[in-house]
């Protein structure tokens, strides 16, 4: 198995949902949601795409950097990569049902961990979306991320002691999916949160709780303030708000007042290891990675999803080795032609 191959594979299951084009931008499938698209203009989903192509690299390959390290640690586990699966869900109404949501999350979870690292798990207005996530993350020991829509304190409390009985490893709220109108009419309705209603969110776990959707300093802060254990910078991939600015433009603002103070995690329009470089030089302690790995899902089961991820991991590791770049946990902007 290969990663064309892969690819193929998954065009044929994914169609018409997702064309798996060469390049992976949001200007095909642009306002195709429900699909795999960016909501109204796709403006959003374009602008993950356009900031980071925007970041250059300066080539250096005079030092002393021969074997790049690719590992970090996020909540206590050692990964091989700084890398992991973003919280995805809807493969019926999203991705065409030829991949049940059951099957999905088990692959998800199983072959990030194959790769050294970890999937997170997403929610939905069908129960089964949550749910399938869990029993992935219960079968493997407890090797996963649940992450919440924000439903009423009471729901997503709820779903957090779901989390702490799987043995999870973080749990979180995805709060950018407050703006999601099919919640509401299947009778979940999910909202903002105020500072309090995410400081007792913060108190009623022991587990690092994470907030995702953050594309403000000034909501990085508050988040910071209430005793979030990490933030994720992300527009949920450009499929709630046309027209914001990409996560690579946001994100310097973000982390030169917070790296250090708080575990901070970017998703937006990841497609290469190079993209995984710019980021962290951008100051993320890590990235998500989403629609990729539906594609590596849907052609590949997790035996596809762990090709990928060694595949971004070798991509990674060159790209490090020609900017002089001994770690992954210490890569200086200087690397980025400003």
């Amino acid at each position: 198995m290969n990663w064309q191959e892969v690819k193929k594979a998954a065009k044929e299951k994914l169609k018409p949902y997702c064309r798996v084009c060469p390049v992976c931008n949001g200007i095909v499938c642009a306002g195709e949601v429900p699909g795999m698209g960016g909501v109204g203009t796709g403006s959003s989903f374009k602008a993950n795409i356009e900031a980071l192509n925007k970041i250059k690299l300066n080539l250096s390959t005079i030092h002393d950097v021969k074997e790049p390290n690719t590992s970090v640690e996020i909540f206590g586990q050692m990964l091989s990569l700084p890398v992991m699966a973003a919280p995805i869900t809807g493969t019926t109404y999203n991705m065409g049902g030829a991949v049940t949501e059951d099957v999905y999350t088990q692959e998800v979870i199983a072959g990030s961990l194959m790769a050294g690292t970890l999937g997170w798990i997403g929610d939905g207005a069908d129960p089964l979306m949550y749910g399938s996530g869990i029993n992935a993350i219960k079968q493997n020991n407890g090797k996963g991320i649940p992450i919440i829509k924000p439903r009423t304190q009471d729901e997503i409390i709820k779903r957090i002691r779901i989390a702490e009985e799987a043995g999870a490893i973080a749990v979180g709220v995805d709060i950018d999916g407050a703006g999601l109108i099919t919640m509401a009419l299947k009778g979940q309705p999910v909202s903002p949160k105020s500072p309090k209603e995410i400081e007792e969110l913060v108190k009623a776990t022991k587990l690092p709780f994470i907030l995702k959707g953050i594309m403000t300093l000034r909501e990085a802060e508050i988040a910071y303030n209430m005793g979030v254990a990490a933030i994720v910078v992300s527009n949920h991939g450009g499929r709630i708000l046309d027209h914001t600015p990409g996560v690579a433009e946001v994100l310097p603002e973000i982390t030169e007042k917070l790296k250090g103070k708080i575990t901070i995690i970017a998703d937006g329009g990841v497609r290469s290891g190079v993209d995984v470089l710019k980021l962290l030089a951008l100051g993320a302690d890590a990235v998500l990675i989403g629609r990729p790995v539906v594609v590596a899902v849907f052609g590949g089961g997790k035996e596809g999803l762990k090709l990928y991820f060694e595949n971004i991991k070798n991509e990674l590791k060159q790209a490090m080795l020609l900017t002089g770049v001994a770690s992954v946990k210490n890569v200086p902007q200087n690397i980025l032609r400003v």
